[in-house]
């Protein structure tokens, strides 16, 4: 079984798992009057849309470019992104204002059923751990995927704890006191996660690329003069693309600098795409960037 078919059976897997506990445990909150489950829920629906999203993301990457969309489908998992970003930020809000809320006038929680609901999600979660672990490092995708069931066994975690510190003291502030901080663990995320999307879609350079370094290592070359308009963005997360000019010494070869620079290019900076413009010295053209 090759590498993306055996994650595409794994992920589906592990959302299917999720999804269900994902059900249950609404279900569990409504009926326990438990704001940590429900703000856990919420935690677990985002997890959801971003197992989903790497299973779209393995699938449209290996649909072919069409004439019409000549770098193919990966866009659609940034924009898929940005929106889950949204939804994110809307439930983490709703969950801290009836946290606070709940200060005020805290609830009678089931904290047995809900001590129970959230031992079945950490099984559940350590389990889809188990499942991905091993496939993590296979790429950035599933790597997102293996970090965001991660967090869900963490979570899973705290709220165990809460049930159990109000089913042994009958303090009901423990509840709202998680909620809070389940709200306030996903926003610092759910941020990145935008900056990311936009930052992607803004087509601008790449957090894991170092422009300056690029522009020292090609100038290094032999047969290189100088380089200008060098541009490098993300097609998807972790599909870099550059595009930049060279200029040739008088005495270069055309074809050896080309190979030079995109076996540089490809090679050291891993990126995956590269249009080059191969000029000679006194042709350079007008209003370029540096």
């Amino acid at each position: 079984m090759s590498p993306p078919t055996r994650n595409v059976r794994r992920l589906k897997i592990v959302l299917c798992l999720t999804g269900v506990y994902l059900v249950a445990e609404v279900v569990g909150g409504i009926l326990t009057h438990s704001l940590a489950l429900l703000a856990d829920a919420g935690h677990m629906l985002t997890d959801v849309g971003g197992l989903g999203l790497a299973l779209a993301a393995i699938h449209f990457a290996q649909k072919p470019a069409t004439p019409e969309r000549t770098y193919g489908f990966y866009r659609l998992e940034i924009l898929a992104a940005l929106a889950n970003a949204m939804l994110l930020i809307g439930i983490s809000g709703f969950v801290l204002y009836e946290a606070y809320d709940r200060f005020k006038n805290p609830p009678t929680i089931a904290s047995l059923p809900m001590l129970g609901v959230a031992v079945v999600g950490l099984v559940v979660n350590v389990a889809s751990v188990v499942l991905i672990r091993g496939d993590s490092k296979s790429s950035l995708n599933m790597k997102g995927a293996y970090f965001e069931v991660l967090s869900d066994a963490v979570t899973s975690i705290g709220v165990i704890v809460a049930a159990l510190v109000i089913w042994k003291t009958g303090w009901l502030y423990a509840d709202p006191i998680l909620s809070a901080g389940i709200g306030l663990f996903i926003i610092p995320r759910t941020w990145k996660l935008v900056k990311e999307a936009v930052g992607i879609l803004l087509e601008g350079t790449p957090s894991d690329v170092n422009l300056a370094s690029i522009r020292e290592a090609l100038a290094a070359l032999p047969g290189v003069l100088e380089t200008h308009d060098l541009h490098v963005w993300s097609l998807t997360s972790g599909m870099n693309s550059m595009s930049g000019h060279i200029v040739l010494r008088a005495d270069a070869r055309h074809d050896d600098v080309l190979r030079d620079v995109r076996g540089v290019v490809e090679g050291t900076f891993k990126i995956a795409h590269t249009t080059i413009q191969v000029e000679s010295e006194g042709v350079m053209s007008c209003g370029t960037h540096t």
